[in-house]
């Protein structure tokens, strides 16, 4: 794995920001994720990364790392259920208001990964196009989302292992789609993604 560049503490100095991020947008089964962090002002740690750029293992430390060095920290979900009734682009959104609301250090700022997002409360904000391999908060918010979203399809797949969720964690692979085509929907599934789509198709 390449060399990974520091990323910077904070968007606006002194102030307590909390990063946020999302994992799971682009699954076919299970929640998504969103998780909110506050590091104290000035916080370091060389190694913290977005998420996709890190091992599992590696990611599980840090998990451990950042629960532990944060000011306060919170991951929240929405389920395959709500994410059908209100789009995944504001289930996404709602995860991190859900996140915010768990927080017991209210955040001075937010700054968000990607580039859109839906205000919260009063608080100020910025998006920020990759974000998670920029600020910390953000990329530890990325990392909690994920790990907490794979430990909780790791705990799914038992329930129905021929979708393979212990491996795909719920995302279009190639095994999950052909086993949607044959077996149909579990009840973790969100049924208002396209599945039978031409492009997805394999057979």
């Amino acid at each position: 794995m390449q060399d990974l560049i520091p990323l910077w503490s904070h968007y606006q100095k002194g102030l307590r920001e909390a990063g946020c991020d999302e994992a799971g947008r682009g699954c076919l089964a299970g929640p998504v994720f969103a998780a909110a962090v506050v590091f104290p002002v000035d916080y370091f740690n060389p190694v913290l990364n977005d998420s996709k750029k890190l091992s599992e293992k590696k990611r599980s430390a840090l998990r451990t790392v950042i629960e532990q060095e944060a000011l306060d920290f919170a991951v929240a979900s929405v389920s395959a259920e709500e994410i059908d009734k209100i789009n995944i682009h504001q289930a996404s959104y709602l995860a991190m208001h859900r996140a915010l609301d768990m927080l017991n250090v209210p955040a001075d700022y937010i700054i968000v990964d990607g580039n859109k997002f839906v205000p919260y409360q009063t608080v100020p904000y910025t998006c920020i196009v990759k974000g998670d391999g920029k600020y910390l908060s953000i990329a530890a918010a990325s990392i909690l989302a994920k790990t907490y979203r794979d430990e909780y399809m790791h705990n799914l797949a038992a329930e129905h292992p021929d979708y393979d969720w212990l491996s795909n964690k719920g995302y279009p692979t190639v095994k999950h789609r052909n086993a949607i085509l044959q077996l149909g929907l579990t009840p973790h599934h969100r049924k208002t993604f396209r599945v039978t789509d031409p492009q997805l198709r394999l057979f």
